[in-house]
């Protein structure tokens, strides 16, 4: 029997974790063994997030004293387990999407918070489809890189022709003297 004491310290854990998080995502995780849980779990800690299961009742007190959560009862209903992206909400989504699909689980993802907006499963599965932050900075590293390149490549010629004039204006003026 969980005590009073026990259900209110798994309330402050839930409160800590969504007031750090930019991505709370709720899925089923009935068909998971112990040990597909915990590679998930693994899995998703590596990609700067957490993998957690939660009685419906203390997710929803928890969001309640939240400041700044929406209330997502509506995803809280039956067993439920909650992925938090805690650097980035794409890659824990697509981690969790992916894991599914390699290991042949059909397990429905509800809905969710991002950036403190409530979002639908058909949301969080497009949001799976975008860049991740990592993807994105080198992207626009790239980017600003070329033009910068470019310039230099541009200013290297336009100072190799001016030492070429120069050269050429030194040896005409040696073969006029």
């Amino acid at each position: 029997m969980v005590t009073l004491a026990q259900k209110q310290e798994r309330i402050v854990e839930l409160k800590d974790q969504f007031s750090r998080t930019k991505l709370a995502m709720v899925s089923d995780y009935r068909g998971l063994n112990v040990k597909e849980m915990s590679e998930l779990r693994r899995r998703l800690q590596d990609a700067g997030g957490d993998y957690t299961v939660a009685k419906n009742t203390l997710v929803r007190r928890a969001l309640q004293e939240t400041e700044g959560m929406p209330a997502i009862d509506s995803y809280l209903d039956g067993p439920t387990a909650l992925v938090f992206g805690f650097n980035d909400p794409v890659t824990p989504v697509k981690t969790l999407l992916d894991f599914f699909k390699e290991k042949k689980k059909e397990l429905e993802i509800r809905g969710g918070i991002v950036e403190g907006k409530a979002v639908s499963a058909k949301d969080l599965h497009q949001i799976a489809t975008l860049p991740s932050r990592e993807e994105m900075v080198a992207k626009l590293l790239g980017s600003m890189q070329s033009p910068a390149q470019g310039v230099v490549i541009t200013l290297s010629g336009v100072a190799r022709n001016l030492v070429y004039a120069l050269e050429a204006v030194r040896k005409q003026k040696e073969e006029n003297s």
